[in-house]
């Protein structure tokens, strides 16, 4: 078994920042640890500190319109600890990750670990137009490791050259216990009929995994005298933006007509197989996605899961999806279609990814010696990852693929 290890030297080969893992799961009552390890070339420190940040940030508009002191990023949460000299402050014990690679680095390894508060919203990215440039807008993390006299000084200007920079992501993924899917029906009298047409629509899962199909059971009784000509499916995404405003946008992300004509004083009983897909909605601005890794595949964003009493505005970006099953009822008489009306249902639909192989027991084992591990080295000139076709990736492939 192959496992990456993220790698990022400075600019000036002062430091090396080492992550063994850059998705880190939000588990509702409690996240991940961020644990990694520092390589510091002492000598090169000229009496100066290394520190190492996590922050997590929403940018809310693009990165070409930050000039004149104006910045479109607001910072959620900041965590700065002093990695070398060491503190006296007490320190988590080193996790299994982090005792191989300090075996790896040697005496110039220093290990630290981030406590992430479960309030935090998780890594989501709203997708840019096709002719936009810069960061996209959304929610993201960043590990940041870097060499400062002291970071309360806010005259002190830190060297690009002495900074290391990692994005990770805080991602949910589905929860063991799945409960009944939902279920809802209406009822709807037309003009000029005294009896009605009744729609039913439901699902067998409250969720379902990025790009599985997902079947909807769809009944319609037709006790009117009005003839039903067609069945639509629409798929909303619901993105609601509580960080600086109440903004909400819906966007459809699937729509699909089928040509069932159902008759007066008759019924209609059918499956349904629908599959959202990213491939499907790349060129729609502001669509909400999973966060994305420099350019790695992503999906649509994974529908967003709080705990009770958590404060939502602090969440950032909120992500939920509907299902509309349509019944379209043909008018009658010489107008025609030109009065057609429809019938609606509504049922809530949970997206979000399998989980992935837990790594803990191969960290732990005996085996662990980093050998048998890749590493995603860095291009230190610019001081952006290098992509290796040979990396083998630790998590299973999206389903959802974005090529």
């Amino acid at each position: 078994m192959i496992v990456v290890i993220y790698k990022k030297n400075s600019r000036n080969g002062s430091i090396a920042l080492y992550l063994g893992k850059r998705d880190f799961v939000d588990h509702v009552d409690s996240v991940d640890v961020v644990d990694g390890v520092i390589k510091i070339n002492t000598s090169d420190l000229s009496g100066r500190r290394v520190w190492v940040s996590l922050t997590c940030a929403f940018r809310y508009g693009r990165e070409d319109l930050d000039v004149i002191g104006l910045s479109f990023r607001k910072d959620i949460w900041v965590k700065h600890l002093q990695v070398y000299p060491a503190t006296s402050e007490p320190r988590p014990a080193n996790t299994p990750m982090q005792d191989a690679l300090l075996r790896k680095v040697g005496g110039d390894g220093h290990a630290f670990t981030f406590i992430v508060p479960a309030n935090l919203p998780c890594s989501v990215t709203l997708q840019p137009g096709p002719g936009d440039a810069g960061k996209a807008c959304g929610v993201d993390f960043e590990v940041k490791a870097y060499i400062a006299d002291d970071i309360e000084n806010p005259i002190e200007q830190v060297d690009k050259r002495d900074t290391a920079r990692l994005i990770i992501r805080k991602i949910q993924f589905a929860p063991y216990n799945l409960g009944a899917g939902p279920e809802a029906n209406i009822c709807k009298r037309f003009l000029m009929s005294e009896k009605t047409i009744q729609l039913e629509a439901s699902t067998e899962k409250e969720l379902y995994y990025h790009g599985d199909p997902i079947p909807v059971s769809v009944k319609i009784i037709n006790e009117s005298n009005k003839v039903v000509k067609k069945v639509k499916i629409t798929i909303e995404q619901t993105t609601d933006v509580v960080l600086y405003s109440a903004d909400k946008y819906t966007k459809v992300i699937l729509c699909e007509e089928y040509g069932e004509q159902v008759d007066p004083s008759s019924t209609h009983e059918k499956e349904y197989r629908v599959t959202p897909l990213l491939a499907n909605n790349k060129e729609k601005r502001g669509l909400a996605l999973d966060g994305k890794l420099k350019d790695e595949d992503t999906n649509l964003a994974s529908s967003t899961i709080i705990s009770s009493g958590m404060n939502k505005e602090i969440m950032g970006i909120l992500v939920s999806y509907t299902i509309k099953v349509t019944a379209v009822v043909s008018g009658a008489g010489l107008l025609g279609s030109l009065t057609s009306s429809e019938v609606t249902v509504e049922i809530p639909l949970v997206l979000m990814s399998p989980r992935p192989t837990d790594l803990t027991s191969h960290w732990n084992s005996r085996q662990n010696s980093l050998e048998y591990y890749q590493f995603e080295e860095t291009d230190m000139r610019r001081n952006t990852e290098t992509d290796f076709s040979r990396i083998k990736s630790r998590h299973k492939p999206s389903t959802c693929s974005t090529s």
